[in-house]
C-alpha cells in the first residue's frame, strides 16, 4: 500500500470509543440511581415496588457496565488497539450527526415545523442533490402534513415555536 492511501486509511482506534462508552454509561447510570432514589426505590407493604425500584436496579446495571468497560479498556490502554473507523467513514458519520444535533437543538426554540423545514431541505439539496422544485415542495409538504396529522386529526399539539405562535397555530 502507498504512504498516501494508508494516510486516507488512517482513523481512530477502539481506545476513545470504548473510554467515551465507559463515561456516558456511568453518567446515565448514576442519572438514573439519583432520580430513582429520589422518588423512592423500596418496596410498599401491600402496593409493591415503588416508582424508582426498578430503574434504581437498571441504573446499578449501567454502572457495574461502566466499570467493566473502562477496566478492560484501561487493561489494554497501552497495547495497540484495532480500528474503530476511518477518518473518511467518521467524516460521513459528522456530516449525519452535526445537523441533526443542530436539529433538536433548533425544535427547542424554533420548533419542530420549521426545524424540520429546514433539515429536509438542507438533506435534500446537500447530500440529495435535489433540484429546487422538488427541495422546496417536500421540504414545505412533509411539516405541513406532520401538523395536519398531528394538530388537527389526531389533536396531539406538537413544539411550536415563535413562528406558528405568530400565526396563531
Amino acid at each position: 500500500m502507498e504512504r498516501s492511501e494508508e494516510a486516507a486509511e488512517a482513523g481512530l482506534s477502539n481506545r476513545w470509543p470504548e473510554l467515551l462508552v465507559a463515561l456516558f454509561l456511568f453518567v446515565m447510570g448514576i442519572i438514573a440511581v439519583i432520580d430513582s432514589i429520589r422518588v423512592g426505590i423500596g418496596w410498599e407493604e401491600g402496593e409493591g415496588p415503588r416508582a424508582g425500584y426498578f430503574p434504581f436496579y437498571i441504573g446499578c446495571i449501567l454502572l457495574a457496565s461502566s466499570g467493566w468497560i473502562l477496566i478492560t479498556a484501561l487493561m489494554k490502554f497501552k497495547r495497540a488497539q484495532p480500528q474503530f473507523a476511518s477518518w473518511t467513514e467518521l467524516r460521513s458519520v459528522m456530516q449525519m450527526l452535526v445537523p441533526l444535533t443542530i436539529y433538536v437543538v433548533a425544535v427547542v426554540f424554533l420548533g419542530i415545523y420549521l426545524s424540520s423545514f429546514v433539515l429536509i431541505a438542507f438533506f435534500m439539496k446537500v447530500h440529495g442533490k435535489f433540484g429546487w422544485l422538488a427541495t422546496v415542495i417536500t421540504s414545505i409538504g412533509v411539516p405541513l402534513g406532520a401538523f395536519l396529522l398531528f394538530e388537527r386529526w389526531f389533536l396531539v399539539p406538537l413544539p411550536k415555536g415563535p413562528i406558528e405562535l405568530m400565526l396563531g397555530l
